[in-house]
């Protein structure tokens, strides 16, 4: 069976008497873009830096690649890329100078080093400012070179938060590419700190959501959606000229169907999972019910994280 990259078990991290992470417990398996979702204060970035070895925990324990951060934090950075919220630069360098600085510390072979900073700042469009001082660059230019620096030494681990802020729409889908072609093709684990709900649902195969440093949910967006919501509709609209009520006594009776809408020529079947889907199609078929669309409403990760902080409110 095949380790987890992070190991995390009731892990707290105290700031006085603010409990910025409060229990947390999770694994991030190899290969997987894993996010955590939550507010401003939810724990974010706190659990990014403890895992880093910045900070030492409270309570609780963690591994990364089998490495305890609070006492091998050096070791477990080697094998890590982090873009922070508010990355900084060392202004007065060029962007070349930047990365061949951070390069050379994470250790880079000298030969290689040129063509590896080469080769990333023409992926985030920087090569004709390579040269140029970081103080003239663009808020957006400063992100895009911040993620050329957490990827120079081509880590196995990656943490980015909020890694597409102050990019312009292409930037940002670029950046947004690229983190899926880390795990699906290089095989890189990423962890997402993210508010954007629209860009987690699309990158991550599995989440944690956060609230005052806690885990309100933990998983796939599928498996979120059905513990939410044990039940699901499936909305079907029938021919033309086609007579819902008439169509809905062939469903009733069946397994697994709770509740029978009809309006018009449109079906609204509540059911007691997506298995029972086929059956329902099945059942309207072998009555000769023609049907035009057959659509199971499908939750979106933003449903699911309103549902749960609202739970918290």
């Amino acid at each position: 069976m095949t380790q987890p990259v992070i190991e995390v078990t009731k892990l707290e991290r105290a700031f006085g008497a603010n409990r910025a992470v409060d229990g947390m417990t999770f694994d991030v398996e190899p290969g997987e873009v894993f996010g955590l979702l939550g507010p401003n204060g939810a724990g974010k970035t706190t659990t990014v830096r403890l895992l880093n070895g910045i900070l030492p925990p409270s309570g609780g324990t963690m591994r990364v690649f089998g490495l305890d951060p609070a006492t091998q934090g050096e070791l477990v950075r080697k094998q890590t890329g982090v873009l922070t919220e508010t990355p900084s630069h060392y202004e007065r360098l060029s962007a070349r100078e930047n990365l061949e600085f951070f390069g050379t510390l994470a250790e880079i072979p000298k030969q290689a080093l040129g063509s590896r900073v080469l080769k990333i700042l023409s992926f985030f469009g920087l090569e004709s400012r390579a040269n140029d001082k970081v103080e003239t660059y663009s808020k957006g230019m400063k992100q895009r070179l911040a993620l050329a620096r957490a990827l120079v030494h081509e880590p196995p681990l990656l943490f980015l938060d909020e890694p597409t802020s102050g990019l312009d729409p292409e930037a940002a889908q670029q950046v947004n590419d690229l983190i899926a072609s880390l795990s699906r093709r290089s095989g890189q684990t990423v962890v997402l700190a993210t508010h954007n709900l629209l860009d987690a649902q699309r990158l991550c195969d599995r989440v944690a959501i956060l609230n005052k440093g806690r885990i309100l949910a933990l998983g796939s967006l599928k498996e979120l959606s059905r513990k939410l919501w044990p039940v699901t509709w499936v909305d079907i609209t029938l021919f033309n000229g086609t007579s819902a009520e008439s169509a809905s006594a062939s469903i009733k009776a069946l397994g697994g169907v709770r509740q029978v809408t009809a309006e018009k020529e449109s079906l609204a079947i509540q059911v007691e999972a997506e298995e029972v889907i086929p059956q329902v199609v099945s059942a309207l078929a072998r009555e000769n019910i023609p049907m035009l669309k057959v659509n199971p409403r499908a939750y979106t990760l933003e449903d699911i994280y309103f549902a749960l902080q609202a739970g918290e409110g």
